[in-house]
């Protein structure tokens, strides 16, 4: 890089706050003293000397001079553009400011040295690079401010240091920045410098422009919401004067309905001091809208609305009965209420102590026993709105007691819903599902459901929402469930239990020939009289392809009957109209798959080895037949020990052990060779092994299988048996009494053996049930292997089955 450098004594023109670089060609007024005094001691120094006045322009920042200036010549003198005497110089090169000195006339005169460098031809890559990058910036920059003039001479600079010193006429350099490049000789490194100031600036730029961009926008935005809302209110108040309603704020229109509306006292005073917040709240303040959609809410609930009652108590025990065949237990409960509730009425009592006379009951049973369709049935025969509340899967507490009004999107609970959706105060809610309530960390809604259903307090119920008393103490709660165990007992004990332990087989044709054969026709699109089933069919639908304490797969059975009989008539292959009797089933709808055990072949019996025994049990689905395996190892294997399979729980293993210790310490009585179950391993299974079963009413049935193995009699294929056994061999009461029976009924079973203590159970038994079962009530092991096993064949003893 080449530099030279010659020795000059110049008069010094100072520039206050300005810069002028080398090319730059400024106008200075000649009214400034200084600028005066340089460009006349410039021109009488000229007059010896040939060529033009020469100054040397120098910045004065705050006083003080800076170490380098610019060579400028005069170019002209004469008038600027608002008439004051002017002088117009053209910076040539750079000065380095030495020693002052003397001069003609009242100027500084100083002696300084040009120190300008120059860049050798050819230019290295990088700074060709930087020479279009420069060009670049500028140009983007130049028409943005839409100098395309300048665009062009921009771009005809080749020179690096004319380039850098151009970026001079940027009115967003600094006077700092100037005096930087000023004192940059180098000409690479001027232009680097000068490519840095100019892309900071251009990004300063995009950032100001964007933010300018954004708040104009939403300045728009605020100002069109604006004419919109005015040309809104224009648009009500036109059409408030075309329907001549007076004019009016819409929070005066809130306070005229809180005030129209026929509210408790409590209530209105809520609602007022909502009102008086919401003419406080500015449009656009989002408490505005969440007090307006709680006014909404509030206006909206039937607070003083109530059905009356049907107090035809028997017509309302005619509607339970047409609708529903059986449970009786309801319809009695249902009775009961309502007879109370009409003598209440009749004597003046229909509000004591703040409540009204609701009800609250849990109707426990399994799937399919009509606990759902009840619910309508009740809310029928009372004259009372309906409303069914799902509450299966539901683990927020929220959803009973409803959100804060402080949550975005908040929403009273499920029961105000409810209400509100009902029109009524009184209505029927069902409380469907409840057992399937659970609870996580946004809390227990079970919990929730305490105040919901206690009688004593939930005339003053709280939503979360509306944080204003609310009467429930008039509403009918039906709640069902199909386990009664998932129920916490705090929310069990506030209801009053009713049973549906399932249907007799008697009360299923009545209910498919009444209820479901009728809907399914319709569904099938045949008329009543194109298809009839024959009872015998029906009873064979209920007792062969179901086994359930429900309808609900018998109706399935019915419909998928119906479905084959009305394709097999589109399709040509019969005639309408039909009768579907028993003997026609297996041909349209396939083989039974429940077929009992005392109608198979005698060998094909579960019961037709020693070792296996029939009990009853009570699952989520109702009662059900559970079979007892029992076996005992070769004694050559030498695996001692009890040995239990089919995902068993801790009562039903503690209930194998007290069995198989029973017949250890007692057998010898019973004649039965023990001595085999001190040296040879027992193994019980219960089949169906990926069902958990637990309890201990299986005690006796495994004693008996034990008992049977190890005596090799068989155990009688029409006894099933249920209880809990002791150590001293004593039968304990256990439950499910009612669903155990009519479990062995639908079985086929005609003996049940149940323990004595249970005996007062017998009462909840339908009588066409007990008509059909053998009942025999025990209080001793000893009395059920009377009963069970089979006597021995000419006194011989089968061979014992031996465990693999």
């Amino acid at each position: 890089m080449a530099s030279t450098s010659t020795p000059l004594t110049l008069p010094v023109l100072p520039l206050d706050d300005e810069v002028v670089l080398p090319g730059m060609v400024v106008p200075l007024d000649l009214n400034d003293t200084d600028v005066r005094a340089a460009v006349e001691a410039a021109q009488a120094a000229a007059r010896s000397e040939p060529g033009k006045p020469k100054v040397l322009l120098v910045p004065r920042i705050d006083g003080e001079y800076a170490g380098t200036g610019v060579l400028g010549t005069i170019e002209q003198v004469g008038r600027l553009a608002d008439g004051d005497p002017g002088a117009l110089i053209r910076g040539r090169s750079r000065v380095k400011i030495g020693a002052g000195t003397t001069g003609p006339g009242a100027a500084l005169w100083v002696e300084g040295t040009t120190v300008d460098q120059t860049v050798p031809e050819p230019l290295p890559g990088h700074v060709t690079e930087l020479i279009k990058e420069y060009k670049a910036l500028a140009t983007a920059w130049l028409r943005k401010r839409g100098a395309w003039q300048v665009v062009d001479r921009v771009q005809a600079i080749d020179d690096v240091s004319t380039l850098a010193d151009n970026s001079g006429y940027s009115p967003f350099l600094t006077t700092e920045q100037k005096v930087e490049l000023l004192e940059t000789a180098d000409p690479v490194t001027r232009l680097k410098l000068a490519t840095q100031q100019l892309r900071d600036h251009l990004a300063e730029q995009d950032v100001a422009e964007t933010i300018a961009k954004d708040v104009q926008e939403g300045v728009d935005k605020q100002q069109r919401e604006f004419l919109l809302r005015r040309q809104l209110e224009a648009v009500r108040k036109e059409l408030r004067e075309l329907n001549g309603e007076q004019e009016g704020e819409e929070s005066d229109d809130y306070r005229a309905r809180v005030e129209a509306a026929d509210l408790p006292e409590k209530v209105r005073e809520a609602a007022l001091k909502e009102v008086d917040k919401l003419e406080r709240s500015s449009d656009q303040s989002p408490e505005g809208s969440w007090i307006r959609t709680w006014l909404d809410t509030v206006l909206e609930l039937p607070w003083n609305e109530r059905t009356e009652d049907a107090y035809d108590i028997q017509g309302a025990q005619a509607i339970l009965d047409a609708e529903h065949a059986g449970l009786e237990d309801v319809k009695e409960r249902i009775t009961e209420y309502l007879a109370v509730r009409k003598r209440r009425s009749d004597r003046g009592l229909g509000v004591v102590g703040g409540r009204r006379g609701g009800a609250v009951l849990a109707l426990v049973g399994p799937p399919g026993v009509g606990k759902t369709s009840l619910g309508e049935s009740v809310a029928h025969a009372m004259g009372r709105k309906f409303v069914r509340v799902a509450l299966g899967g539901v683990r927020d507490e929220a959803e009973i007691r409803g959100h804060r009004r402080t949550y975005v999107g908040a929403l009273p609970g499920r029961i105000v819903r409810a209400i509100k959706e009902a029109g009524s105060m009184n209505p029927v809610v069902l409380l469907d599902e409840i057992d399937k309530v659970g609870s996580d960390f946004r809390g227990d809604p079970a919990a929730a459901l305490l105040e919901v259903l206690d009688p004593a307090q939930n005339h003053t119920f709280r939503d979360h929402y509306l944080e204003v008393e609310l009467d429930l103490s008039d509403v009918v709660f039906l709640a069902t469930a199909n386990v009664l165990e998932a129920i916490p007992e705090a929310l069990l004990d506030r209801m009053e239990l009713v049973r549906l332990d399932g249907y007799t087989e008697d009360e299923k044709i009545v209910i498919a020939r009444d209820h479901l054969l009728p809907r399914q026709l319709e569904r099938a699109g045949l008329a009543k009289d194109e298809v009839v089933i024959d009872e015998s069919a029906l009873r064979k639908l209920a007792g062969e392809y179901t086994r359930e304490a429900g309808v609900r797969t018998l109706e399935r059975s019915v419909a998928r009957l119906l479905r084959k009989v009305a394709a097999q008539h589109e399709l040509g292959e019969r005639e309408l109209p039909f009768t579907v009797t028993d003997a026609e089933l297996r041909g349209l709808i396939g083989r039974p798959h429940h077929v009992p055990e005392s109608a198979q072949d005698p060998a094909e019996r579960r019961t037709a080895v020693p070792g296996v025994a029939t009990g009853l049990a009570v699952t989520g689905a109702g009662g059900d037949v559970l079979f007892v395996e029992a076996s005992l190892a070769d004694p050559e294997t030498g695996a001692a020990g009890l040995t239990l399979t089919g995902q068993l729980g801790d009562v039903m293993k503690e209930s194998a052990q007290i069995a198989l210790s029973f017949l250890r310490s007692r057998g010898a009585e019973l004649e039965l060779p023990v001595g085999d179950l001190k040296d040879r391993g027992v193994h019980i299974h219960f089949p169906a092994g990926a069902v958990p079963k637990d309890g201990p009413s299986a005690g006796v049935t495994m004693t008996t299988a034990l008992a049977s193995l190890l005596s090799g009699r068989l155990v009688r294929t029409d006894v099933a048996m249920t209880g809990e056994v002791s150590l001293t061999g004593r039968v304990l009461p256990i439950g499910g009494v009612k669903q155990k029976l009519l479990a062995a009924h639908r079985a086929g079973v005609t003996t049940v053996i149940i323990p004595k203590r249970n005996e007062a159970d017998l009462d909840d038994v339908p009588a066409e049930v007990l008509d059909k079962l053998d009942v025999h009530a025990v209080t001793d092991v000893r009395q059920v292997l009377e009963l069970a096993l089979s006597p021995a064949t000419n006194g011989a003893t089968p061979e014992v089955p031996v465990a693999a």
